[in-house]
């Protein structure tokens, strides 16, 4: 019977891997119908759940969340089934007064209509956006049910359902013109409590695991705490480092710029920037980042290079601030590794010389020199775009209860009264003359008569102070730069510094002492750092690949600095921390991961996803863990005990989290979208990954894994389906969370 379970289990897992590739290439309907709708799909799961049950019953397991915990799992399927055999989904579409008792069922590819046992009427539909800006925050229907003499009023908005006779009514979309919205309704009475038992049981079971008293987890912990240890026993030292970079200008005369002060002054104006208000150093870092790859020019600031480009445009054109990364562009153009933006522009030569490359790459040429055309041309579309002044909404203006940013060149509303018009669309031409003789004082003047505006026409838009000084202290420091190059290399530094102790058998308590100091230091750079962007940002800073990628660094390192003190391998898994948090700040680099702030999506702004990436976070922190851990024991075979009953003890409270994680996101999946589970890759592969990793938990049945060697080559394996989780996902197969 066990080799029934493990040949059933690891079908599944294979099956529900190549359904994710099959959906890549034929798409999702076709999956949902012939895979995951199939009546053979459903069968596997109910063989493996047949033959779990009886093997459980035969191996006569007595502790009761042991037993609780396999239960849990059939209890889950037994829901999933009862949600696919008694549960309906469709959709209504209504326009504001419109009412119907109909609604819409899609049936093997077809839309059928259904009757409804009461009439749904909307009497409204509002959307509310981010305060001076186009960025929705909700949508929100007000509805009415009439059934029979019943009427029943009742407003349904994004994560906030309505339910009427085991019928859950959600916010799904809305007409362009707001005048109509589009709901889904979905009735699973049956299905619904069963899964959520199954959820209740599998967060308790998983919970008692780790506190069990005669559980495999505090035995572990045990025996790696029990060898006494120096660690806490003196103060740390403090240190602290500090990285100097420089970058050269280029030879010859330097382009005018306004003085630094001058250039501050004016990034402390606010701008619509990015869908969000925000001081104007923002946009200015941003800008300078995307043309020459750093915050600043040399020894110009990025308030100065964007003021430059206001004032100075074509001597600044003439500047090799454009950052070149692909070789073919650079081959082709004969182009350094930086250049001019005039340089792309050759009467000689027809012009603008990218044009007909980039028109080739949006007809469909995306070989390597095209994209890289494309890239440059988006660099050069911001310059042009600064120098006629359309993304410069500074100026606020306030009307019937909404206020609209706008810039010099935009039509000025109606109802906009005459000085404020002329203010608006001369203010920066006297700017020009002021700059040009070089009165900066006067300059200064005119930048507070802007700022005076913003503060009398936002109304209610504008950032409350203490965002406003968050923000500003977390665009003056590059945190993620800084810190993962520091935690790369203290990472290599403790690494050989361990080899050394093994080596030599003295502690060089001073040393190692430092390292603590230092380690503590990156981790408080790093809180501050996600502490200022969730203040800015006004949300846990976790919606995105770049701030899950800081927020899996900080998790690393708040695990580390718990438990590295009281181990006997304290400073290996210092290095580890090290290590394994710079490589997750270096991912943040990479191309896809997008550093700016910006609102999100109503549908995510709910605790229940705070909660599910929170965990899940901490979940995939521990199991890299595991991995670093897996990589050492291979590389120094004599510490592979050693490292075998570390990465166990980060195993049991990792599988925890992940197991917690995963279908608390499915209880939010359920409130915002109207499933628990959709069969998302993402959501597969986090399901492939916990089944992967719950395998050596059971030594018991499998004693294979008591072997260190063979345990650590399993856990190197299991890695791959957390890689194939995040980034395959994200940046292959797409789906509902190729966002995160």
């Amino acid at each position: 019977m066990k080799k029934i379970c493990i040949a059933l289990y690891v079908l599944i897992i294979l099956v529900m891997a190549a359904i994710t590739i099959v959906e890549k290439y034929m798409g999702t309907e076709y999956v949902s119908v012939h895979c995951y709708g199939a009546w053979w799909f459903s069968l596997l799961w109910a063989l493996l759940a047949a033959a779990a049950v009886v093997y459980i019953i035969r191996q006569r397991m007595r502790r009761w969340w042991v037993v609780m915990l396999h239960a849990s799992l059939v209890c889950i399927l037994a829901g999933a089934l009862l949600t696919h055999l008694t549960a309906w989904k469709g959709m209504v579409h209504l326009r504001v007064g419109e009412q119907t008792n109909n609604y819409l069922v899609l049936e093997d590819g077809d839309t059928k209509q259904r009757i409804l046992p009461f009439v749904l009427r909307l009497d409204n539909f509002d959307i509310k956006y981010h305060p001076g800006t186009k960025a929705a925050a909700d949508y929100s229907s007000q509805l009415t049910i009439t059934d029979g003499t019943i009427e029943e009023h009742f407003t349904v908005s994004m994560n906030n359902i309505h339910t009427y006779q085991n019928i859950r009514f959600y916010q799904t979309s809305y007409d362009q013109d707001g005048r109509g919205s589009v709901l889904t309704l979905n009735s699973d009475p049956w299905g619904i409590p069963v899964t959520y038992l199954g959820y209740g049981m599998l967060f308790l079971s998983l919970i008692y695991m780790l506190i069990d008293p005669h559980g495999n987890f505090r035995r572990l912990l045990a025996q790696l705490t029990s060898v006494p240890h120096e660690a806490g026993k003196k103060t740390l030292l403090l240190g602290a480092l500090v990285m100097l970079s420089a970058s050269a200008m280029a030879e010859g005369k330097q382009p005018h710029a306004l003085p630094r002060e001058t250039a501050e002054k004016f990034g402390q104006l606010y701008i619509l920037y990015n869908n969000r208000i925000c001081p104007l150093e923002t946009y200015a870092l941003d800008f300078t980042k995307k043309l020459y790859g750093k915050s600043h020019y040399g020894s110009y600031t990025a308030e100065q290079v964007l003021t430059g480009f206001i004032f100075w445009g074509e001597e600044w054109c003439n500047e090799p601030i454009l950052k070149i990364k692909g070789s073919e562009l650079k081959e082709t153009f004969e182009l350094p590794g930086h250049t001019t933006v005039n340089r792309f522009f050759v009467e000689s030569m027809g012009g603008y010389i990218l044009g007909p490359h980039v028109e080739q790459y949006y007809q469909g040429n995306t070989d390597a020199f095209h994209k890289q055309a494309a890239a440059i041309d988006d660099k050069i579309s911001l310059v042009m775009q600064l120098r006629r002044g359309a993304p410069l909404k500074l100026f606020p203006w306030s009307a019937n209860g909404k206020t609209e940013w706008l810039s010099p060149t935009d039509g000025m509303p109606t109802e906009m009264t005459a000085n404020n018009v002329q203010f608006v669309t001369n203010v920066f031409s006297l700017l020009y003359e002021e700059v040009l003789v070089g009165n900066y004082a006067q300059v200064e003047q005119i930048v507070e008569k802007m700022r005076q505006y913003q503060v009398q026409h936002a109304k209610g838009s504008l950032p409350a102070e203490h965002v406003t000084r968050a923000e500003h202290i977390y665009n003056k420091v590059s945190w993620a730069t800084i810190l993962f190059m520091v935690n790369l290399t203290l990472g290599f530094v403790t690494f050989f510094f361990y080899l050394l102790q093994l080596r030599t058998r003295k502690p060089y308590r001073v040393f190692k002492y430092s390292l603590y100091s230092f380690f503590f230091l990156s981790w408080t750079m790093l809180t501050v750092a996600l502490a200022l962007r969730w203040v800015v940002c006004g949300r846990v800073p976790m919606s995105n690949g770049y701030e899950s990628m800081l927020t899996m660094a900080w998790f690393v390192m708040f695990f580390v600095a718990i438990v590295a003190h009281r181990l006997q391998q304290s400073t290996l898994v210092l290095a580890f921390g090290f290590l394994l948090s710079g490589f997750f700040l270096l991912v943040s680099h990479i191309n896809q991961m997008d550093p700016q702030i910006s609102h999100i999506m109503p549908v995510l702004n709910s605790p229940l996803l705070s909660l599910h990436v929170s965990i899940i976070m901490m979940a995939y922190a521990l199991l890299a863990l595991t991995f670093i851990c897996a990589l050492t024991a291979l590389l120094l075979p004599s510490e592979s005990e050693k490292l075998a009953l570390l990465s166990r003890v980060f195993l049991y409270p990792a599988i925890t989290t992940l197991g917690i994680g995963i279908f608390t996101g499915a209880i939010w999946a359920n409130v915002s979208w109207g499933t628990y589970w959709s069969w998302d890759p993402k959501e597969t592969w986090a399901l492939i990954s916990f089944m992967t990793y719950a395998v050596v938990l059971h030594t018991q049945s499998l004693p294979v894994f008591r072997n260190a060697r063979t345990y650590h080559i399993y856990m190197l394996a299991a890695f791959l389906t957390l890689i194939m989780t995040y980034f395959g996902v994200n940046y292959f197969l797409g789906g509902m969370h190729s966002y995160a």
